[in-house]
């Protein structure tokens, strides 16, 4: 099976991808759009998407591409995240006065850029790809942010280790397919919904969700596109295609302007 990722080989995405579709083909891609382009031209079965991070928080492009396009999402996993400073080989850490990564994998690493003012932190498209970078241009000054698998990737050397500010560090990745299939133990759903400009409708919307018994777990809002101040809401509860998650949802579509289930799947661990 064919699975887009964005980014490059020894990318946390990569990663997630050999853990959640062992043996799966990946096909990389160097834009988000690109990875549901694929998914919905039918030229891979599936795609993996990083969609928070405990430290960083949400990626807020793939909640806008999960929202316009029409796919469904099947499986989450939360991928324990550890950041290493990776340099070519003979490269020593004092030489090192700048290093590059993806944003969010920098602004995981703030104290460490604190601690070490002479590294001046370079934004790149990619955690894998800034190694990628750094060692096919032997760059003698410059390191790169990323995981240790990236570092086996391009044969980099590790110098040092462990560098995230918190390590309680998870990103909550996303299998996401065209069809909407739920698979068998499916406790959890994610939706997006948007509401009237007028006062209580979030209120009265969370109501809904509560006299149902539902357990919202994540809450949060995005701008609406062509609609300036006004908000799309994510949530997430805990219920699988069950009877209450079915009435709750359809009185939540009578109350609001939109309503779209983007994913009913199992709890990741």
């Amino acid at each position: 099976m064919k699975v887009a990722i964005q980014g490059e080989k020894g990318s946390f995405s990569h990663e997630a991808v050999l853990r959640m579709v062992p043996g799966a083909a990946i096909v990389t891609c160097s834009r988000s759009a690109e990875v549901f382009d694929r998914l919905e031209t039918r030229s891979v079965a599936a795609a993996v998407i990083p969609i928070e991070n405990s430290l960083a928080g949400p990626v807020t492009e793939h909640y806008d591409l999960l929202l316009t396009r029409a796919v469904f999402i099947q499986r989450e996993f939360r991928m324990r995240i550890s950041h290493n400073l990776i340099a070519a080989p003979g490269v020593r850490r004092k030489d090192v006065v700048r290093a590059y990564s993806h944003p969010v994998a920098l602004d995981q690493c703030r104290d460490f850029f604190q601690r070490n003012p002479g590294i001046e932190p370079v934004p790149f498209y990619d955690t894998a790809g800034a190694v990628k970078h750094v060692l096919a241009a032997n760059l003698r000054d410059s390191a790169a942010i990323a995981g240790r698998q990236a570092a086996r990737a391009y044969q980099g050397k590790i110098l040092a280790a462990g560098i995230e500010d918190d390590k309680r560090n998870f990103t909550r990745f996303f299998l996401v397919r065209r069809k909407r299939h739920v698979l068998k133990g499916a406790a959890k759903t994610s939706t997006a919904f948007g509401l009237k400009n007028v006062p209580g409708a979030l209120y009265q919307a969370l109501g809904i969700f509560a006299s149902h018994d539902l357990n919202l777990t994540k809450i949060e809002s995005r701008p609406m596109r062509g609609r300036p101040w006004e908000y799309v809401f994510y949530a997430d509860f805990l219920s699988g295609d069950t009877a209450a998650a079915r009435a709750a949802l359809g009185e939540l579509a009578a109350a609001a302007e939109m309503v779209k289930v983007l994913g009913i799947y199992p709890v990741g661990i």
